[in-house]
């Protein structure tokens, strides 16, 4: 990794977000985005003092769906970072960047018009703002990069699947570098609907106890936004041109519970086996290891995970640092993953635990070090992040320090 950008509830670089992190700060408040009297749940995790315009430029803020200019604001710092443009030839320099949802903003906006107006009254741009893999070509089209340009939706795991395929092209040999990672901009009326009504999104108007992972009182996940982008780059090539390597991708696991549409499976077998895929080739110390867990804060995915660790590390499961960054930035959805790689990163790098804020009355299921309420200095060798989605989907994203 040579390159690191964000765009989150708790700031929009990634000096912002990680210094936030550290501290603990609570990246949840009250909607602001839509009147929320006729909805149970008041509370969201929204990208604050953000100005499109300002980021890229008032044409391509024109044009774009808000997930869209997440993505190429955290494009454009990780590009920025890495150094990586001109040091590698256009058709080799990939994108995966994925979104969990997509432009659901401008699918609400242009329905409305539709309904309201007729046909006449959708825009000619409303497909192509809309789709799930512009936030991709968009980046693409950006910095001229024509390698393979991919989008992947697998839900609240897309952000790390992202970074997971990448690597995987990397390592095979189709790409020297990728602009990597997941954006989502899903605070809208329709979309905190459909999580309410289907249980999964907390009934809350308190920012301070909305989001609780592993804690008892927990009772649904807080809706988050942004995105992240990182650049992964071939190891020999990084070295070659002098660039500064944040981690390295050691592993990377990806498996379906192919049980329920919304629900983990509580046996957790398949969270498990992607958690032993990621680590499979990687010689680790238990007490030098830092896990960026899912810890939505839903009764079911807590303790899911929590057998899952248990399972893949025995009694040394009891060793490790664990903990959950979403209690301060909510769930980025598909741009969750990728953010949560950037903390796993950071940590390696500062030796630093980011806490589970909030975490006062522990649930006994969920009884492993969850690292509650502050941040811990501690030197971990390696970090891994763990993200599960609606439809089964697990996928998990191992990293590594670099020898000097």
């Amino acid at each position: 990794m040579t390159g690191l950008g964000a765009v989150t509830p708790l700031g929009n670089t990634v000096a912002e977000y990680w210094e936030n992190l550290k501290n603990g700060v609570n990246g949840i408040g009250m909607i602001t985005r839509f009147d929320t009297t006729d909805f149970k749940c008041k509370v969201a995790a929204e990208v604050k003092n953000f100005d499109a315009a300002e980021r890229l430029d008032k044409v391509t803020a024109r044009k774009t769906d808000p997930y869209v200019q997440y993505a190429l604001c955290s494009a454009d710092e990780a590009v920025a970072d890495s150094g990586i443009l001109g040091t590698v030839e256009e058709d080799e320099l990939g994108v995966y960047f994925g979104s969990g949802v997509g432009g659901i903003q401008t699918l609400c906006e242009n329905e409305e018009g539709l309904l309201s107006g007729g046909p006449r009254k959708v825009s000619p741009s409303f497909v192509p703002k809309m789709i799930i893999n512009i936030a991709a070509g968009q980046i693409a089209i950006r910095y001229h990069a024509h390698g393979t340009a991919l989008s992947t939706a697998t839900a609240c795991a897309t952000g790390t699947t992202m970074i997971g395929e990448a690597y995987r092209a990397i390592r095979d040999g189709y790409l020297k570098a990728i602009i990597c990672g997941g954006s989502e901009a899903a605070v809208t009326p329709l979309t905190v609907a459909g999580f309410l009504n289907c249980t999964a999104l907390v009934k809350s108007e308190d920012p301070e106890t909305a989001c609780l992972p592993f804690d008892q009182r927990r009772a649904g996940f807080v809706i988050g936004e942004g995105a992240a982008a990182l650049i992964l780059e071939e190891y020999e090539h990084a070295v070659a041109r002098g660039a500064h390597i944040y981690a390295e991708v050691c592993g990377y696991g990806t498996t379906c519970d192919a049980y329920h549409v919304t629900a983990p499976d509580p046996g957790a077998v398949y969270t498990a086996k992607a958690v032993q895929m990621a680590l499979q080739s990687v010689e680790y110390d238990p007490e030098k290891l830092y896990i960026n867990a899912h810890g939505t804060g839903t009764q079911l995915n807590d303790k899911a995970e929590t057998t899952a660790f248990k399972s893949v590390f025995g009694e040394d499961a009891k060793k490790i640092k664990i903990s959950s960054t979403k209690s301060m930035t909510g769930h980025m959805l598909g741009a969750a993953g990728a953010a949560e790689a950037i903390a796993c990163i950071k940590a390696l790098q500062d030796g630093v635990i980011p806490p589970t804020i909030h975490l006062e009355q522990p649930d006994e299921e969920c009884d492993l070090d969850y690292t509650p309420n502050t941040a811990v200095s501690k030197d971990i060798d390696v970090a891994i992040s763990t993200s599960l989605g609606f439809g089964g989907h697990n996928a998990c994203i191992a990293f590594r320090k670099v020898a000097e």
